[in-house]
């Protein structure tokens, strides 16, 4: 009936694992949990190995480190079932009721089904407070908001989604790229695959510190300019990339890319500072893409 999928790499998936296990079994439902740990260290390895002894329960081992979303794919292949639930390592269910607010959909078979993020009412340290506050103001949004502009909030730590759809849609190079939730989406758009909002959250507990946030979603930028910066309707997905488009169209690509080679350590500055401004960071992000080749 129902496969759970998690990626994980050097993280403790026990406490997800045991949560999600508990709530199938008190709903009565057929199901399966395949984690896949991508080359952790031996630590987490011996930890997460532990689900082995959960039935209907296992934990895959890469033999190299290809990323979540080539780990993503294995998983999505090994599957028994139909509907797959894939779940970050980092999070846990905000409801008791997680399993059982997906049911419906599970049944029906829906295509795609997104239950949300949530972050926690207390603030990290201070050197994770822009990937909290990055979290609060951007993910943390009710189904009501999110269902208006669908495909801008599709992430793969919390998706319900029909097998055939995400083994024929997920990026399928063996390449390992980190951010590729809009490509992702934008194949969903394109292919008119309907795509659902509900509130069913998660918990994103694992807050990378704020330099590796920001690197990562430098990393996402420039992925997203090699995959999809001449890709028609981009734009109604993403909206740096909507940006892009039109300073492109306007001929001042090469002008905002020169105005951001000569503030971008102010701007990085700004980003990373005690009280993060994430309006510096869509303005790094815009200029950054406009430096690319």
């Amino acid at each position: 009936m129902l496969s759970i999928l998690i990626p994980t790499y050097n993280y403790s998936i026990t406490a997800l694992v045991n949560e999600v296990y508990k709530q199938c079994t008190q709903n009565n439902i057929v199901f399966e949990i395949i984690a896949i740990d991508d080359c952790s260290t031996e630590s987490f390895l011996k930890e997460n190995r532990a689900i082995n002894m959960l039935e209907n329960s296992r934990l895959l081992e890469n033999t190299k480190n290809l990323g979540r979303t080539l780990s993503r794919k294995l998983l999505a292949e090994t599957a028994t079932f139909e509907m797959l639930l894939f779940l970050d390592a980092d999070v846990i269910p905000v409801s008791e009721n997680f399993i059982k607010d997906y049911l419906l959909y599970i049944e029906n078979k829906t295509e795609v089904v997104l239950g949300g993020y949530a972050y926690t009412d207390n603030p990290p340290e201070s050197d994770k407070m822009l990937r909290y506050m990055y979290g609060k103001e951007r993910e943390e949004q009710p189904a009501s908001v999110r269902n208006k502009t669908p495909y801008g909030y599709v992430f793969s730590g919390n998706i319900l989604i029909r097998k055939a759809i995400f083994i024929k849609y997920n990026y399928a190079e063996n390449e390992n790229f980190y951010g590729m939730d809009v490509y992702f989406s934008y194949n969903l758009y394109v292919n008119d695959i309907p795509v659902i909002h509900i509130d069913n959250p998660i918990y994103h507990l694992g807050l990378e510190k704020n330099e590796v946030f920001f690197k990562k979603s430098i990393e996402a930028v420039a992925v997203r300019h090699k995959l999809l910066h001449k890709t028609p309707d981009i734009d109604a997905v993403n909206g740096l990339m909507k940006y892009y488009k039109k300073l492109s169209k306007v001929g001042l690509k090469k002008v905002v890319g020169i105005g951001f080679k000569i503030t971008e350590p102010i701007l990085k500055r700004m980003i990373l500072k005690k009280k993060p401004n994430l309006f510096f960071l869509d303005i790094y992000r815009l200029g950054y893409i406009c430096t690319l080749k």
